[in-house]
């Protein structure tokens, strides 16, 4: 008798999927592929991060690769579920190379189930698995031994040779928290690694930032790999003390962490297929010889600094809202901060609250999306505690995520930010009535879609709408400054205001601004432009790419990666990217699949 409940239904469709696969027919395979489908893979099948998308994208992966990736093993994992008409089902499967876990949503069409959305992901090597749990090294050498080192004396003998006796594997330029994990993950590895950070130490990045800055993101979803946080964490983390948990992090993860360290050069050595990373590590020049290197600088480039008329002339303060110190030296006086972004209302607030008389100075429309709502309507199914009792804890969460291909993820977030449309109507209807530009995205898919296409454009409401909304915080939106005067600026309606301060919060260039003063604005240029899907909507040109231009995967220069993102996005894709770079360490064939082609530049 058939079995006609979910889990029947996904362990049926996975056996047949792995007998088209072993049969090596890439029409079987995509006959049992609904007409709308994707086939999403984070380095399992294609050693890249890569959407297939319909039949033939499919059939060209499998016909390219499925010789080599050898899959088998396809088992159900735990019990699949059915809502909506759509089955959700996890399972675990194996490579030639590898072990993998993969989601699959399926539809029933015509009486057969076809997969809507299949998710493959590699989660480890076979034979250069992670040394945990029963493979965990014993540390304690029991007997008796002349000459004994002690872990501190080989800890300190491995500092003092990796980077000038031995070379290590692997370079990762930037130590914020997205270059601390990726080092945690090689590490765990054995692949030799070293962190190279301008400041002196873990978390300064974070401690350097304006003093009322706490993350915007909840705590379920910004957990660092093996280490989470304490139960007792705070749901949104004060700056100082995230900066104290990735210092701890980097000592107990025992990352080899060059703090202090100014990368000055770098170039890629193609008869001898390494790099060459000229450094200041204080003040003493050292030349690292890499395999492997990795520009972990965040999600952005350079401060984007406008050049405004008359600045040079400005008797009051001026900076980048990157450079701002505090409020506290403000109090009484006129600010204007130019931007109206979560830094820019972050900084207001901060102001206001410490008695500055600032003006907010809008020139494009954001989106606002209120912390609590988004906690709940976006949020609260995948990081939340709730979640964690449902059984969903962040690795789960994260692959729940990252199971939903790009192309129809906007479809997933419209009812989210249209249900949060009514429920904030009364916020949203003062804003706009106080003069404030708002949008939800080209398409009303809100905060999530914007900041994946082009990294801006939106605030997390923790306070500062409301002081916007009641003229606490003054607004000129529709506006730009034109010039800068001595003790005032002069907008583009005319409107001269008095300042003391100027804030330009006015976000981030590209991520490979980097690359063409670091290495050459040629390979800046191979690389091409780093960031957004490609969607045609606002600051993220087309062509479709289906994927974050560049992020966690191989780019066109050959061994450079580029590593970034949030918390979250740190913490899930360090795992593939740190799996890429071991493989190449081993001496394993990597052959890319389906390389992206270079549309931008910049």
């Amino acid at each position: 008798m058939t079995d006609t409940t979910p889990s029947g239904r996904a362990t049926r469709w996975l056996s047949d999927f792995e007998a088209a696969l072993t049969g090596g027919r890439a029409d079987a395979v995509t006959a049992l592929f609904d007409a709308d489908c994707y086939w999403r893979d984070l380095v399992a099948f294609t050693w890249n991060i890569r959407t297939q998308e319909g039949y033939a994208a499919i059939a060209d992966m499998l016909q390219h690769r499925l010789g080599d990736v050898a899959p088998s093993q396809f088992r159900l994992e735990g019990e699949a579920t059915e809502a909506d008409g759509v089955v959700d089902a996890w399972f675990t499967f194996e490579t030639r190379v590898a072990r993998g876990r993969g989601h699959l949503r399926l539809k029933s069409a015509g009486g057969a189930d076809r997969a809507w959305t299949l998710l493959t992901t590699m989660t480890e090597l076979k034979g250069f698995e992670e040394k945990k749990g029963e493979r965990r090294i014993k540390g304690a050498e029991h007997g008796a031994f002349k000459d004994r080192k002690s872990w501190l004396e080989l800890r300190q003998q491995e500092q003092a040779r990796l980077g000038y006796e031995e070379q290590p594997y692997v370079v990762i330029i930037g130590g914020g928290q997205g270059g601390i994990m990726l080092a945690a993950r090689l590490r765990r590895l054995g692949v030799p690694t070293i962190v190279v950070e301008k400041n002196e130490k873990p978390g300064d990045s974070w401690r350097k930032r304006y003093k009322t800055l706490c993350l915007h993101d909840p705590v379920w979803y910004d957990h660092l790999p093996y280490l989470p946080f304490p139960d007792d964490w705070p749901v949104f983390a004060p700056k100082d003390k995230v900066g104290d948990w990735l210092e701890m992090y980097t000592k107990v993860m025992e990352i080899n962490y060059w703090g202090s360290t100014t990368a000055k050069k770098a170039r890629f050595d193609e008869a001898r297929g390494e790099w060459e990373v000229v450094v200041d590590r204080a003040g003493q020049e050292v030349v690292l010889r890499p395999k492997q290197l990795v520009f972990a600088l965040g999600v952005s480039g350079y401060p984007n600094v406008p050049k405004i008329p008359g600045a040079e002339n400005f008797l009051g303060d001026q900076h980048h809202s990157s450079k701002h110190p505090g409020p506290e030296a403000y109090k009484g006086k006129k600010a204007v901060v130019l931007g109206s972004n979560n830094s820019a209302h972050d900084i207001c607030a901060a102001l206001w609250e410490n008695g500055a008389d600032v003006t907010m100075v809008q020139r494009t429309s954001t989106h606002i999306a209120p912390s609590d709502a988004l906690m709940e309507l976006a949020l609260g199914g995948l990081y939340s505690e709730q979640a964690v009792k449902n059984g969903i804890d962040h690795h789960k969460a994260d692959l729940i995520f990252a199971s939903v291909p790009y192309k129809i993820m906007h479809t997933f977030h419209i009812p989210v930010y249209d249900e949060m449309k009514r429920r904030e109507a009364d916020l949203y209807g003062r804003l706009e009535k106080a003069g404030f530009m708002l949008d939800f995205g080209d398409d009303g898919s809100g905060l999530f879609m914007k900041y994946l296409r082009r990294g801006s454009g939106y605030y997390i409401d923790v306070g500062a709408s409301e002081l916007v909304a009641n003229g606490s915080i003054k607004l000129k939106s529709h506006n730009n400054i034109e010039r800068i005067n001595p003790r005032s600026v002069t907008l583009s309606d005319g409107t001269e205001l008095p300042a003391d301060l100027v804030v330009y919060a006015t976000g981030y260039g590209s991520m490979n601004h980097w690359l063409a003063d670091l290495v050459s604005p040629e390979v800046a240029d191979r690389v091409g432009k780093v960031w957004g899907l490609g969607s045609s909507t606002t600051k993220d040109p087309g062509p479709w790419e289906g994927e974050l231009r560049n992020m966690w995967k191989p780019t066109n220069q050959p061994q450079l990666w580029i590593h970034g993102g949030n918390l979250h996005q740190s913490r899930h894709y360090s795992q593939f990217l740190s799996l890429q770079l071991k493989a190449r360490f081993e001496g394993l064939a990597t052959p890319v699949y389906g390389q992206a082609a270079v549309h931008h530049l910049r």
